[in-house]
């Protein structure tokens, strides 16, 4: 039964303030980056396992949490998941070296796996479809406010305490938003759902670990290395297998008939391109405004909100344009905004000043709100009532399996690039060895040793890398564009018939 309307909207709020917990875990880490290179003495391929570990497991576990939540109840595992993210962000504030602080965000990702395709989940149990693009407007303004607040809150708090208060901010922020789902919100589930599928659930799991592995340790050991080429084929053979064994399943864990609807496939596309391409952006973008630019971290915090506004900014314009063109033109220029921006990007220079890397944030920004927003109204729009846990744990498994690939990917290019490129001079084997390894060392040990050419050298080897990242961003949206405007039926929107079928179908 649907909630009273005053209820539903504060349950609506409920769910925004547990987002904002994640929004901040989005991005109050790439502040941090450069201090955790240093104070945890992380290699490149640590700071990139310390953003990935969280991601993989958020990813690799989103099928089995969203049809947990259909067969158990959505709010119960909503309220678990949050306390299981807050343990492990307080674990994650205690560590004292990289591995720890992975294990503490493999717990973090855990507990995100349950909150965020529940929370998707509930929408549709207590709005109907013709409220639903406000109602998923909120919903992605929460992550989209955290965003911009995580960087800047991040920058704060490193500014003025250790780097483990970054993951300690969240204990407060879940625990509020704990209180209010357990207040306000209706439990809802599907009695019919089917038992936990243990072999598909352990093929995506598996295939997804290895892929990524090879992924981060290909610019380290080499992509001829047999580990890394055996990890990347390895994954792509058990993700391979793992959609052949949902074709067959009985009960599958993902079901594969949902991609035969057109609007589905592609506006998931939309959806999760525009995602890998911002994850990549900020893991990269970071370091170059605090060690290419030299800012601090709670400067490069606030350099950061122009493209997170401009992100929110989109989400506005889409609520009020959605209605009368549709969702499809708006997802359209969405991409080719977010091309545009990133090719801008793909211009700096190592002198170019933050005017310029402000432009360009603000354009990409606004395109990954304009793409973004109504590629996920759309995608809801398209999954039955009572699947809602099973579609909103596929939508946000392909969406951050990507977003881990973007940021292995994007980061893999920018580090090959800049080892490549860097020299490191007459430096004794040990040290140059730390500053090939990451950006954050080669500053280290250019302070240490007062070489400003080591820094130079690296500085302009890290802008060519992000260069290179950002082009391909650029040329992945530009492609998606063009594919969404051409394969998209033109009415992305689901037709009145359908909306009121589905109406009556949650109301019952």
């Amino acid at each position: 039964m649907r909630a009273p309307d005053a209820r539903r909207w504060w349950g609506l709020g409920a769910l925004a303030v547990a987002l904002l917990a994640l929004g901040f875990d989005l991005t109050i880490l790439n502040v941090a980056l450069a201090t955790l290179s240093e104070d945890l003495d992380a290699s490149t391929s640590e700071l990139q396992w310390i953003v990935d570990s969280y991601v993989l497991v958020f990813a690799a576990l989103l099928l089995p949490a969203g049809l947990l939540g259909d067969r158990f109840g959505r709010k119960r595992l909503l309220l678990a998941g949050l306390a299981l993210f807050g343990a492990a962000s307080l674990a994650g504030a205690l560590a004292g070296d990289a591995a720890t602080l992975i294990a503490a965000r493999a717990g973090m990702g855990i507990g995100a796996a349950l909150v965020m395709p529940l929370s998707m989940s509930i929408l549709p149990t207590i709005f109907p479809p013709e409220e639903r693009t406000r109602a998923i407007a909120v919903w992605s303004a929460s992550m989209a406010l955290g965003l911009p607040l995580g960087p800047l809150l991040g920058g704060w708090l490193l500014e003025h305490y250790w780097w483990g208060s970054i993951f300690l901010i969240n204990v407060p922020v879940v625990a509020l938003g704990g209180i209010a789902i357990a207040l306000l919100l209706p439990e809802s589930r599907d009695p019919a759902a089917p038992r936990i599928d243990l072999g598909g659930s352990a093929l995506s799991m598996a295939g997804l670990v290895a892929l990524v592995y090879g992924m981060i340790e290909g610019p380290v050991r080499g992509w001829a290395d047999p580990l890394t080429l055996g990890a990347i084929c390895g994954g792509l053979v058990l993700l391979t297998l793992f959609v052949l064994w949902e074709r067959r399943a009985r009960e599958p864990i993902m079901d594969v008939a949902m991609f035969r609807d057109r609007r589905f496939v592609w506006a998931l596309a939309a959806g999760t391109l525009s995602a890998v391409i911002m994850a990549g952006a900020l893991f990269t973008a970071p370091q170059y405004l605090q060690v290419v630019q030299g800012n601090d971290v709670l400067g490069t915090g606030v350099r950061l909100i122009p493209m997170l506004l401009g992100l929110m900014a989109g989400g506005i314009v889409t609520e009020r344009l959605a209605g009368r063109v549709g969702t499809k033109p708006i997802m359209v220029a969405g991409l080719v905004l977010l091309g545009a921006g990133f090719g801008l990007g793909a211009t700096t220079g190592t002198g170019d000043g933050y005017g310029f890397t402000a432009a360009w944030l603000t354009v990409a920004g606004l395109g990954v709100g304009l793409a973004m927003i109504p590629a996920m109204d759309t995608v809801l729009s398209c999954l039955p009532g009572d699947r809602t846990g099973r579609g909103s744990g596929l939508v946000q498994a392909l969406r951050q399996t990507g977003a881990a690939l973007g940021i292995a990917g994007l980061g893999s290019i920018v580090s090959s690039v800049y080892r490549d490129r860097i020299d490191p001079g007459g430096l004794p084997a040990a040290a140059a060895e730390t500053a090939r390894d990451s950006i954050g060392g080669a500053a280290a040990v250019a302070e240490r040793l007062g070489d400003g050419a080591l820094l130079a050298s690296a500085r302009d080897a890290y802008v060519q890398g992000m260069d290179v990242a950002l082009a391909a961003c650029a040329a992945v949206a530009l492609i998606a564009a063009a594919l969404v405007a051409a394969f998209l039926p033109p009415h992305a929107a689901p037709s009145a018939d359908d909306r009121q079928s589905e109406h009556e179908h949650v109301a019952s």
